[in-house]
């Protein structure tokens, strides 16, 4: 979740969690043994926003949340004009309340390509606030949100919106299309790229129950997600938490009931900049913001459907990746070393047993839900252990 009343220009505080939930949860396990596997609306906040209509001429909405970003929008904005023939496709730049030169650095782009680039400027309400405004705002038949700080493969892009033209014209198109995404981190040669192969089938309209199980280091951020406007809006009914951190996980779990058909392309598409000394990812800074993780993971439960309600296969891998976001609030609040938190995190097991019973017991089977739950000194002791190992052998900060 993103707290603070601004939201900063390096989002990797919000998507990079699993990833670090990931290692923490690998240290733990390694203690222990590793055995991991893994419709209804949600409306995350009050303020609701009257949606745009969608028209048949846009075929994809670029969302771009942008907060004191002029020294990267350029970049992030050159990397989406790929094509000679615009027309089907735009971009909306949500100038969340910043104080630098980004607002006139996008009403120059604007002036320059006026029938593809909007911007829409806003008082201060945090990435999932931008985000709020750009997909109501949308008025593509699908929607993809690229921060500010990072960038798009040209050549991937081509690829990709040469199959959202063909969906556009199909009578039955996807609700999902799915992609990979690189970390790009300043300063390092060798790039990380997530991928799905061997759990989703390529270039082909899937059903959930043609889904395998995901590793723990595969899960489905919103780098990797390009979403039809209508699920988002009209069937999920998402709206964000304003001025909180982490919410792209919310954004990555909450739709995914309403999504029936999905594809995946095997395109590096996403460039994920990683570049900040002192982001919010790193240990200290997630531990002040407990509030804040404990927040996003409530909403998440609360999302979580019935196993009888949603095909089989996104069942298992919304507890799947719920598992790791437990993982990652528990293991930070044993890490605080404060006994208010000790108690939080029981309480954050409780919230899920009383609101969520059956996802519950199925996060609880898993090697790191017994893990997590080992009482006393000893379980904490052992989320100490693993923490460090994922430090010292994983390289988490």
């Amino acid at each position: 979740m993103r707290r603070a009343p601004h939201h900063v220009p390096d989002h990797d505080d919000e998507s990079d969690i699993p990833t670090i939930g990931h290692a923490v949860v690998s240290g733990v396990v390694v203690v222990l043994r590793r055995n991991l596997w893994f419709n209804r609306k949600v409306n995350t906040t009050d303020n609701a926003i009257t949606p745009a209509e969608t028209t048949g001429d846009i075929v994809l909405t670029f969302v771009v949340p942008s907060y004191n970003v002029e020294d990267y929008l350029g970049r992030c904005l050159s990397s989406l004009l790929i094509e000679q023939d615009l027309s089907d496709t735009e971009i909306l730049i949500v100038n969340d309340g910043s104080k630098d030169g980004t607002a006139a650095l996008a009403r120059e782009y604007e002036k320059r390509y006026p029938n593809v680039i909007r911007v829409i400027d806003q008082e201060n309400k945090g990435h999932g606030g931008a985000v709020n405004t750009g997909v109501a705002n949308a008025r593509g038949m699908y929607v993809k949100v690229v921060d500010a700080d990072d960038w798009l493969d040209m050549m991937a892009l081509r690829n990709v919106l040469a199959e959202l033209r063909t969906q556009a014209r199909a009578k039955a198109p996807i609700d999902l299309l799915i992609t990979n995404y690189t970390y790009e981190k300043q300063g390092k040669r060798i790039k990380q790229t997530i991928r799905y192969r061997g759990v989703l089938p390529v270039n082909r309209t899937l059903g959930w129950n043609d889904v395998k199980r995901f590793r723990p280091d595969q899960n489905l951020l919103m780098h990797s997600l390009i979403y039809r406007t209508k699920v988002l809006r009209e069937k999920a009914g998402l709206a964000l938490p304003e001025h909180t951190f982490y919410v792209d996980n919310i954004y990555a779990y909450a739709p995914l009931p309403q999504v029936r058909t999905l594809m995946y392309m095997d395109e590096d598409l996403y460039r994920y900049f990683i570049g900040r000394e002192g982001q919010s990812v790193e240990k200290d800074t997630m531990i002040r913001r407990i509030d804040q993780l404990i927040r996003v993971v409530r909403t998440m439960i609360d999302a979580t459907p019935s196993p009888v309600a949603v095909p089989t296969g996104l069942y298992r891998y919304m507890i799947h990746y719920l598992t790791i976001n437990m993982a990652i609030d528990s293991v930070f609040m044993v890490l605080s070393k404060d006994k208010e938190n000790y108690r939080r995190k029981d309480e954050l097991w409780a919230y899920l047993a009383e609101h969520a019973p059956e996802a519950d017991k199925a996060v609880r089977r898993t090697m790191i839900g017994r893990a997590l739950n080992i009482p006393g000194p000893v379980g904490r002791m052992l989320i100490h252990v693993g923490y460090g190992i994922a430090h010292n052998i994983v390289g988490v900060n």
